[in-house]
């Protein structure tokens, strides 16, 4: 008799490969908190999320270069960084307690959420800034995100279209391309600091691959305004899901 449990993952890999390829997004921040539904501890969630984010990003990325819109001249050094920062995300993962990277994570998608709401304006000639402050941003966000099992796309976007004014599409592109670097890492510091469920993150990874196909050809197709809606509606649930544990779990 086939596991129920592995049917509820493949499900869960394809949707969290969809909106990861649909949002540009690496797929922890829809991953985690489905993981804390199952019952799973936060810090194997982290951990599975991890994995599911190598498959998703390096695909993703690969789709991204096959159409044109990825440049990785961009995110080089911020890769490099995000890389070396990430190796130190599992033994800060395991010194904190699961509630709170519950709130860190929290913090993290309510911050997210309330970006949304901000158009970033957009700028018509590309700054060239300083390579150590590129590989400082990644350090950064490589350390915070991965040490709760979210990729970083999140904030390397915004920094690049508002500071470094890169276009939109390739700074989303070159977000995505960025958690191939955090998210590689980052397996490599949870699966020494032992968060990693290698059976379950497989079989999500693996059958997010299909999401992620899907998801970036509808992103080609979806009037933007609808996309822009449905992302917020997205990350409206996860915090009200989150506010909702840690609320449970501190009372």
């Amino acid at each position: 008799m086939f596991d129920l449990l592995i049917v509820e993952l493949l499900i869960i890999g394809m949707i969290v490969g969809f909106l990861s390829g649909f949002f540009g997004i690496g797929g922890g921040t829809i991953l985690v908190p489905m993981l804390l539904a199952l019952g799973y501890d936060t810090k194997v969630a982290i951990g599975v999320a991890v994995v599911q984010m190598v498959f998703s990003s390096i695909y993703g990325s690969y789709l991204n270069k096959k159409n044109g819109s990825l440049d990785l001249s961009i995110v080089l050094y911020i890769g490099i960084g995000g890389f070396i920062g990430a190796m130190l995300s599992g033994g800060l993962a395991a010194y904190f307690s699961d509630t709170t990277l519950e709130i860190i994570f929290l913090l993290f998608a309510t911050f997210a959420l309330i970006r949304l709401f901000y158009k970033v304006k957009e700028h018509k000639e590309q700054k060239n800034v300083n390579k150590f402050l590129l590989f400082f941003i990644g350090f950064c966000i490589g350390s915070v995100s991965m040490t709760i099992g979210v990729g970083g796309s999140i904030l390397v976007v915004p920094i690049l279209v508002g500071f470094l004014h890169v276009d939109l599409k390739k700074s989303i592109s070159a977000g995505l391309f960025f958690v191939v670097f955090s998210s590689i890492a980052g397996f490599a510091s949870h699966y020494a600091n032992g968060h990693i469920d290698l059976k379950t993150g497989l079989i999500i990874g693996v059958s997010s691959l299909l999401g992620v196909y899907y998801g970036i050809y509808k992103k080609q197709k979806v009037n933007l305004v609808l996309q822009r809606k449905l992302i917020v509606l997205f990350y409206v649930v996860i915090v009200s899901y989150l506010t909702y544990r840690v609320l449970f779990e501190i009372y």
